[in-house]
This record gives structure tokens, C-alpha cells and sequence, in this order.
């Protein structure tokens, strides 16, 4: 009898430290997962700072989310977000299929860089729109595993539009808010890459409708910037407007 409880006790044990350490390692893995995908898909740096997770309710958080810019832009990043609720079921995260129950992304911001060459969040977008091309083509192994998320809400955000030809000419507006519901439920679910790129796409709408919404504004702060750039200002600005119609085309892609 008492070993029998020896073994019962000693399985007990095992059970409380395997959970303490699943809930100690599900976070790194998660953070591990998102800076080893997310360049892959975006095809610009990704940084995480840590991600939190119970193995139990699979509720947590990540935080220092950062996505950077291309090549040859100035701003420091293009996306960064404090901090991102997420929850999810557990096992899945071992499985063929993770599946996310919802992210929620509050405040983030989102600087919308204009240069002579288009936009940073234009470029990502049509980086993740080729990986996404590549892998259903079979031309690029697959991001990862399959995704299934269920609710996925970005809201309270900022956008900061800033103009590298017209000197550094800056506004910030507010974000309208993105929500997406039932993404991936088949067997299959979606790729990080088509996750990635849907929700971006989304962004970039919302990106467009603040600048439409705001180009009288946006206007007169060009108009000011314009008036100390000399000679070659007019070109500079047409630029500048040009890039921001790409921007407004390509949420229609």
C-alpha cells in the first residue's frame, strides 16, 4: 500500500512540474515561432520581447511587438505594439492545426512612411501578398503551420504618416479599427503568410481611409512642408502623391 501511494505521490509531483514547466516554456515557443515565421513571411525584421501563455486556459499575452521597414525607409519600424491578448487551445500548439480562439491588438502604431519609391507598409504588403503566392504554387515551402483564428481585432490604433522626400513632413492620425472573424476553419486551416497577409491588407485600408478621410489636413501640412524644400519641391510633392495613391490602390488588390 505505501508504495503504491510512493508512486501515486511521486506521479503527482511529476504532473505539477511537467505543468509548471509547460507553462514556463509554451511562451518561449510562441516567441520563438512569431521572429523565425514572421521575417520569413514579412521579409523585414521581426522582434518579440516575450510572450506569457498558461498551458491550462491558454490565455496570455505578447508584448514588444515590433515589425520593422524594408530596405532604404528612415522611420525605426513600421508596426509596434505593446502589447497583443491572444488566446488560444493549448494542445493545438503541438498539432498540425494551432488554433488561436482570438488576438486582440491594443493601440498599436503604425507609421505609414512615403518615399520617392512608394510606401514601407505598401512594400511589406506586397511581400507577404508574393510569399503567399509562392507557397500555393508550390515556389516556397510553406510558413509554418496551419493557422485557424477565430476573432481577430486590432482597435485604438495610430497611424503616423511620414514623408521622407518632403523633409521629414509628419501627421498622426487615428486608425480605424480592424476586425476579422472565422479565418482558416477548414481541416487545413491558413498559412502565417496568408494570415499575414490578409490582416495587413486590412491595415493598409484602414491606412487609406485615415489618409482619405484626413487629406484636407494632410494637405495644408504638405503645402507648409513644401514652401522651405526649394527648386525641386513641386517634383518631391508629386511624389509624395503619387505614393499616397498607391496606398489607396493597393487596399483593392
Amino acid at each position: 500500500m505505501k508504495k503504491i501511494l510512493g508512486i501515486v505521490v511521486l506521479g503527482g509531483i511529476a504532473l505539477v512540474i511537467l505543468a509548471v514547466m509547460a507553462i514556463f516554456y509554451l511562451g518561449p515557443i510562441v516567441k520563438a515561432g512569431v521572429e523565425k515565421v514572421g521575417p520569413q513571411v514579412a521579409q523585414v525584421p521581426v522582434k518579440l520581447d516575450g510572450a506569457t501563455i498558461s498551458v491550462f486556459s491558454g490565455n496570455g499575452e505578447l508584448k514588444g511587438f515590433v515589425l520593422g521597414n524594408p530596405e532604404g525607409f528612415k522611420t525605426p519600424e513600421a508596426v509596434k505594439v505593446g502589447t497583443v491578448a491572444i488566446s488560444l487551445v493549448p494542445k493545438s500548439v503541438t498539432s498540425s492545426k494551432v488554433i488561436v480562439r482570438s488576438i486582440r491588438v491594443e493601440s498599436p502604431e503604425i507609421t505609414y512612411e512615403a518615399g520617392l519609391g512608394g510606401s514601407n507598409i505598401g512594400k511589406i504588403l506586397e511581400n507577404m501578398q508574393s510569399k503567399e503566392k509562392q507557397e500555393k504554387s508550390g515556389g516556397a515551402k510553406s510558413s509554418g503551420k496551419g493557422l485557424q483564428v477565430d476573432d481577430f481585432l486590432i482597435t485604438g490604433g495610430k497611424i503616423h504618416a511620414s514623408a521622407t522626400v518632403l523633409g521629414g513632413m509628419s501627421a498622426t492620425l487615428a486608425l480605424p479599427e480592424i476586425h476579422f472573424s472565422n479565418l482558416g476553419q477548414g481541416p487545413e486551416g491558413i498559412t502565417a503568410a496568408e494570415l499575414s497577409s490578409k490582416v495587413f491588407a486590412g491595415v493598409v485600408d484602414a491606412a487609406a481611409k485615415a489618409v482619405a478621410a484626413n487629406a484636407g489636413n494632410l494637405g495644408k501640412i504638405a503645402n507648409d512642408a513644401v514652401k522651405g524644400l526649394g527648386g525641386d519641391a513641386e517634383d518631391r510633392a508629386k511624389k509624395l502623391g503619387s505614393s499616397v495613391t498607391d496606398l489607396l490602390k493597393s487596399k483593392k488588390k
